[in-house]
């Protein structure tokens, strides 16, 4: 097994920074860290000139990057969207589906199966995430109109029969039949998360005691405050603030939400009730331009400007082009947020939800050897994912 000793480190623990740190790695695992030099015969020697050294990066919503979508159909859009974001510090991801038909879906589960046994330099694959198609029409934002309609369970279960890789599934638990798919999928060891939605926060509430937990992108489509029949209502944004048992996950691209909100989040739910996400469409790590979002052959055309995917008509956001790095440099450089909780939102928070913090998340002995370095403005300069060097720019 191949040993490394990554030295001269600020090494971000949950609880702390330790200067001049080492880090110890053998084969796929964490083996020691700690202050100054640790002895380590045989070992492939890192210096980090004194840059952090931080468990990798872990992006529970990612639709594709490099000019590749998880819709597309293919090994090789797996394969080059995970090499992508790993030279940005993400070593693990959730591919996320969009609402499509069944028999796309069917494709995806098949081709994500193959991709995942060839996929060795890129960010490791922890499972996939469902987005729709169960969802409330008023709050469709770019998902397609074609496809969206409301839970069916002839349909889940046969989905699920098909595919044991799925971890997470998004829908709007207003719908009828929303509650029983719930519970359903939580027995499957599923997360049920909310989205796409225009729910009360009553709604939310009988959404908990079924197995929701989460909330997708919270702020981007799903209710706020409502009026219905002059009688003011709490919507899903504020069943974020009221229900402690709610995680949310947020795309902190800058641009989805601006300073204030991310504040404002942060002030309110603290890092470990907040999941930094990406959220990123094919052109993530790309230049700005025409691209697409879903699959090449029926996906919808949208323009990346202003750092951000839109509509053609621009009037709405059509998925983030953000990598993991940028979201860590918003929250600090933007929001304020001190570097450690941004850390722990892209990291152990994100490893809690998906029910991988046993192994991965933080710089723990015996955890998967997932570390990024990265220096002052979070520029990556190397990324190790399960003990292997897949970047290294120092």
């Amino acid at each position: 097994m191949e040993r490394i000793k990554i030295v001269n480190a600020r090494l971000i623990t949950p609880y702390r920074i330790i200067e001049n740190g080492t880090l110890l790695i053998e084969g796929r695992r964490i083996v020691d860290l700690g202050q100054g030099e640790i002895d380590f015969q045989g070992a492939r020697r890192i210096d980090a000139l004194n840059n952090y050294v931080s468990p990798g990066f872990i992006d529970i919503h990612t639709h594709g990057g490099g000019g590749h979508d998880f819709m597309d159909g293919t090994v090789e859009a797996f394969i080059e969207a995970a090499k992508i974001h790993a030279q940005h510090g993400t070593t693990a991801m959730v591919p996320t589906t969009l609402t499509a038909e069944p028999e796309d879906l069917l494709e995806t589960f098949s081709v994500y199966r193959n991709a995942k046994l060839e996929n060795v330099e890129g960010a490791e694959f922890l499972g996939l995430h469902l987005e729709g198609p169960y969802f409330a029409m008023s709050q469709k934002g770019a998902q397609d109109p074609r496809y969206i309609r409301l839970p069916q369970k002839e349909e889940y279960e046969a989905i699920l029969r098909h595919s044991d890789d799925i971890i997470r599934w998004s829908a709007a638990p207003e719908l009828d039949g929303a509650m029983e798919f719930a519970r359903f999928i939580s027995q499957k060891g599923i997360l049920p998360s909310i989205a796409h939605t225009d729910a009360t926060s009553d709604e939310v509430a009988e959404a908990l005691e079924n197995g929701f937990t989460h909330l997708t992108h919270l702020y981007s489509g799903m209710s706020g405050v409502m009026r219905r029949n002059a009688f003011r209502y709490a919507g899903v944004i504020e069943s974020a603030f009221l229900f402690d048992q709610l995680t949310v996950e947020i795309i902190a691209d800058g641009i989805h939400l601006p300073p204030s909100l991310l504040q404002l989040i942060y002030k309110q739910l603290g890092p470990s009730r907040i999941a930094l996400v990406t959220d990123s469409m094919r052109a993530a790590g790309m230049d700005s331009g025409e691209s697409m979002l879903g699959s090449l052959k029926d996906g919808l055309k949208v323009i990346v400007e202003d750092g951000v995917a839109k509509l053609p008509d621009r009037t709405a956001f059509a998925g983030s082009v953000a990598t993991t790095d940028r979201l860590v440099r918003i929250m600090v450089q933007l929001a304020g947020v001190p570097l450690l909780h941004a850390v722990q939102m892209i990291t152990s928070t994100p490893a809690r939800i998906c029910k991988v913090d046993h192994r991965k998340g933080t710089l723990t002995v015996g955890k998967d050897a997932d570390v990024v370095i990265f220096d002052e403005q979070i520029t990556i300069k190397a990324t190790i994912i399960n003990g292997k060097i897949i970047s290294k720019k120092i």
